[in-house]
């Protein structure tokens, strides 16, 4: 057999359909092998970034392995923002390289290259995956492979890559002659005692506040969560990754948290006695840059499988007052194990002052709605969250439309938002919705701001190939609007590099659409916008919408980089800090710069 052959046909026997790639000289016994399996297809993106960004989705919306494969050399580096985006954001993703043959690797690092596109992938790709060998022997290709696909999806999950020579793909094997890969044993923890210590700080708490994040996904545990959260009727706050675990209508859920809000879950989590952190590394785009300043009158618990995330903290931050190191799914199944009686809800009144915050501070105010020259993005999200059905799949970019997407957008049932959360690169959300409409037949609806796109207009070929049934909404305002907003808290707004008029250059959408033969519709008025929105979802097929939207609108709110989230909002008035204070009868107030 093939070395190439088993390879594919590994994979294929796990379930994964898809392999994400663009062909070149090393990898193309590869790519011949998929194109003669049965049981996988390979998709061609335009450019090796977007296959593994495509591949990273697959995985997330599949809940599989998400598979790229490249050539050596530049097709290898040009994967290296999205496995950064599968590595800091937990995802199971297989990358195979081609590698020149083995006798032109270089001997020595001193020799800069020995064979025509050598590059040391191994050493490239190791800081940010799990795992990543430059495979040598056909008869360890077996065991490689068995122990790659165990690392990405054992406990942190994560992406690991395989550097296979041209000449080593070539070789015949017998598969029944193969080195295995045996995994390391685990022992079972005993979570009782932790969790009942737990259980007793929920007990005493008064102003408890649940955080929900990604790493439910990860682990996915999301009925469990839901039902942990419902069972103690405690708040839910929710990072970003972990925003649609609870439907907008859930009297639980409080919002989203961190720099950009919304205020009421920044007053929530400021306010609150205890916090239970779950699935969530605690970043400082949910703390706020000054961490020391975080949830001050709160008692703080984590829950999560990589110790380091507790270890980071430290004088300079906060402690945390109990961590819980395990697999998410592991500690709702402990919990279960102690069998509890519902305890009686004594949490209305804290679960009321919040949502009385959130209706005085609501993110997209009726003044939003007033006629302008062009679309308000808040008004945009909200009336697009309108429209959109239970089970629809949202992927955002990154910059102010991932913001303002995850502000205003309402979540229902079994709907799923998605981003490149930790590393955010611009062009992300395109190549993304490729994986995600071949990984499921919900609606893929994919956001991206018009500076975004200039990084991966290619895929609109890819999405053209396919006819894949993406909706491509594109957050036109002429230039990077969150940079535009930096510059305006830094540089009193002397832009440079942000927009036409400094040096980016914007085409004609309509014309771009038209390239790719995408049915193309633009929205510019308020009055109309739900009526088009439905008509773009009603479409057959690909669309590409562009609206545009008001130039000059900021992310509201949004803390200066590196504030505290006590700098919750400079116009919440003294008398109004009172009255929150007197809600929740707090001892000693938060008070704002």
């Amino acid at each position: 057999m093939k070395l190439s052959d088993y390879v594919i046909d590994f994979f294929a026997k796990r379930g994964v359909k898809y392999n994400f790639l663009i062909s070149g000289g090393a990898v193309i016994h590869l790519v011949d092998s998929t194109r003669k399996h049965p049981d996988m297809e390979y998709i061609c993106t335009q450019h090796e970034q977007g296959a593994a960004a495509a591949a990273d989705m697959y995985a997330r919306v599949s809940g599989n392995l998400g598979l790229t494969m490249t050539t050596s050399g530049p097709g290898a580096t040009n994967i290296l923002t999205s496995v950064c985006n599968a590595y800091f954001d937990s995802i199971p993703m297989i990358c195979v390289t081609g590698q020149v043959a083995r006798f032109r690797i270089r001997k020595s690092t001193k020799l800069r290259q020995r064979g025509f596109q050598e590059t040391d992938v191994v050493a490239v790709f190791s800081p940010i995956t799990k795992y990543a060998q430059l495979v040598l022997d056909p008869l360890m290709i077996r065991y490689e492979l068995e122990k790659a696909v165990y690392l990405a999806q054992e406990g942190r999950p994560g992406p690991v890559l395989l550097d296979i020579p041209d000449d080593l793909q070539r070789v015949e094997i017998d598969p029944e002659a193969l080195e295995g890969f045996v995994p390391p044993h685990k022992e079972d923890l005993d979570l009782t005692c932790k969790i009942e210590e737990l259980l007793a700080m929920i007990e005493s708490a008064a102003r408890p506040v649940i955080i929900l994040g990604a790493g439910v996904h990860c682990a996915k545990a999301e009925e469990m969560a839901r039902a942990f959260v419902h069972f103690f009727k405690i708040p839910v706050a929710l990072t970003w990754g972990g925003a649609d675990l609870l439907a907008h209508a859930d009297p639980l859920n409080i919002g989203c948290v961190g720099v950009c809000g919304p205020r009421a879950g920044n007053l929530a989590l400021q306010h609150a006695d205890l916090i239970i952190a779950m699935g969530t590394r605690l970043s400082q785009m949910v703390t706020g840059g000054k961490q020391d300043l975080f949830a001050p009158h709160a008692q703080k618990v984590m829950v999560d499988i990589d110790p380091e995330e507790a270890v980071k903290f430290g004088p300079e931050t906060f402690c945390l007052d109990l961590f819980i190191q395990t697999d998410l799914k592991a500690f709702f199944e402990g919990f279960q194990k102690l069998k509890m009686q519902e305890p009686i809800d004594r949490l209305s009144h804290w679960r009321e002052s919040i949502h009385g915050w959130h209706k005085r501070y609501p993110i997209c105010p009726e003044s939003y709605y007033a006629k302008v020259a062009r679309v308000n993005p808040y008004v945009f999200i909200k009336e697009l969250s309108k429209v959109c059905k239970e089970g629809d799949q949202i992927i955002s970019d990154t910059g102010a439309n991932v913001s303002w997407t995850m502000q205003a957008f309402e979540t229902k049932k079994n709907q799923r938002l998605y981003s490149a959360w930790n590393n955010t690169p611009m062009g992300y959300s395109l190549p993304a919705s490729v994986g995600a409409a071949l990984a499921t037949d919900a609606q893929i609806i994919c956001i991206i701001g018009d500076g975004g796109l200039m990084m991966c207009v290619e895929e609109l070929g890819t999405v053209r190939r396919h006819d894949l049934p993406i909706k491509i909404f594109l957050f036109n305002n002429r230039g990077h609007g969150i940079q535009k907003q930096t510059i305006d808290t830094w540089l009193h707004s002397k832009y440079a590099a942000v927009d036409q008029a400094t040096g980016l250059y914007f085409p004609d959408y309509q014309k771009i659409a038209e390239a790719f033969h995408l049915p193309y519709v633009c929205l510019k008025e308020h009055s109309d916008l739900r009526d088009k929105i439905q008509e773009v979802m009603k479409l057959d097929g690909p669309v590409f919408c562009d609206v545009e939207m008001i130039e000059n609108q900021k992310i509201v709110p949004m803390l200066k980089f590196g504030s505290g989230l006590e700098d919750l909002d400079p116009r919440l008035s003294t008398e109004e800090l009172a009255t929150i204070a007197a809600e929740c009868s707090i001892p000693e107030l938060v008070t704002t710069s």
